[in-house]
């Protein structure tokens, strides 16, 4: 089944790249914490494909 926190912060910052602009705020504060909690959780891996998440989220906070 893999990480759940993993799964989870991966589903978030879906989320928020399709968010409305009226939710964006909301569901990037919301992966956010999803991807802090999955880190400490996280194989080395992990980490790096979360790294890459973080950055997915920093643009997406850039473009606003």
């Amino acid at each position: 089944m893999g990480n759940r926190l993993f799964q989870e912060a991966r589903r978030s910052v879906d989320l928020a790249k399709t968010a409305e602009a009226s939710q964006l705020e909301t569901m990037m504060l919301q992966a956010k914490n999803a991807l802090s909690s999955a880190y400490a959780n996280s194989t080395r891996a992990e980490q790096e494909q979360l790294a890459d998440m973080q950055r997915e989220l920093d643009q997406l906070k850039n473009i606003q």
